[in-house]
């Protein structure tokens, strides 16, 4: 090897080696996150000895609470915006699923859909609600609609938010979750993360990245190292089983309405017509200009047809 070539070779390794240890973010204990991102009404609730974060907001003699589901890698905290619209007339009542935002790695390490659900119902269980409104965004609107056939007589209604559920074909995938699927590779997360990945894999999702701020940037980036978060994600991608319960969706018999970002490259708005040709009787919402996360996004378009599908003034 040439001298010139060793020369180059040895300058890669040292701007690697600069690079990783920039990029280094070691876990963050729970407590040193509560303070800003669980403040009130943020509570912790011990659900068979899974500490959940949760938030539980409006009218207490609500009979049909309405009860929201985030996706991955996000956080409770996506919903606050609908949060804000409903909590005056509804019950609302929001929570970090296992393995995601403050709640943290599931305690059975088991990240499939239907264990979701279980777990779904154990929260409820836990709050007393009985019968509730679901709504759910990406996996939380897997996890929502498996709710809803665990516990038909416990569903009023469900509002899909782009969810999962089909064998999609996506158009773009967030570069973080690309990068918590390649193995080897895959390890290096629980150590290294770069906040530029967060910050692309945010835009990503949106149907505009002018919208996302240095203050939502800081949202996901910190709640990602939540102690055992990240290697949480790389188990969740290992055990999804895309598209394996499809079938079962035709099964749903419950009022629904399906709300989908029209710029959405993650799940595209294609398979909201699959989910309204499934579910009997369901409506769709589109808005063209949004994109993956469109709650979260423009909030206060989107709530309006939920209102209306609440049948709320």
């Amino acid at each position: 090897m040439s001298r010139g070539l060793l020369r180059i070779v040895g300058l890669l390794l040292i701007f690697s080696a600069l690079a990783l240890a920039l990029s280094h973010a070691p876990d963050r204990s729970v407590e040193s996150l509560v303070a800003r991102w669980a403040p009130p009404p943020s509570e912790f609730l011990d659900v068979k000895g899974q500490l959940v974060h949760y938030r539980d907001q409006g009218p207490r003699d609500d009979p049909t609470p309405l009860v929201l589901l985030h996706g991955t890698s996000a956080s409770l905290h996506t919903w606050e915006g609908w949060v804000a619209a409903l909590k005056t007339q509804r019950r609302v009542i929001s929570f970090d699923l296992p393995g995601f935002g403050l709640t943290g790695p599931s305690i059975s390490n088991d990240y499939r859909g239907d264990s979701y659900a279980r777990f779904v119902i154990d929260v409820l269980d836990a709050l007393r609600v009985q019968r509730f409104t679901i709504a759910g965004n990406s996996l939380g609107g897997e996890v929502a609609w498996r709710t809803a056939l665990l516990a038909p007589a416990r569903v009023d209604k469900l509002i899909l938010v782009d969810a999962g559920g089909y064998a999609f074909q996506p158009k773009s995938v967030p570069i973080g979750f690309q990068l918590a699927r390649i193995p080897v590779l895959n390890r290096l997360i629980d150590i290294v993360l770069p906040r530029g990945v967060v910050e692309q894999s945010v835009q990503e999702v949106y149907g505009d990245p002018s919208r996302v701020t240095a203050a939502l940037v800081d949202r996901y980036f910190e709640l990602t190292l939540r102690e055992g978060n990240r290697h949480a994600l790389v188990e969740r991608f290992r055990q999804m089983e895309r598209g394996a319960d499809e079938a079962r969706i035709k099964q749903l018999k419950v009022p629904t309405l399906i709300v989908w970002g029209g710029r959405d490259r993650l799940i595209p708005p294609s398979y909201a017509e699959r989910f309204h040709a499934d579910i009997t009787g369901s409506t769709v919402a589109m808005f063209d200009a949004l994109g993956h996360v469109p709650q979260e996004e423009d909030p206060a378009r989107t709530v309006a047809v939920v209102r209306q599908f609440l049948g709320m003034r």
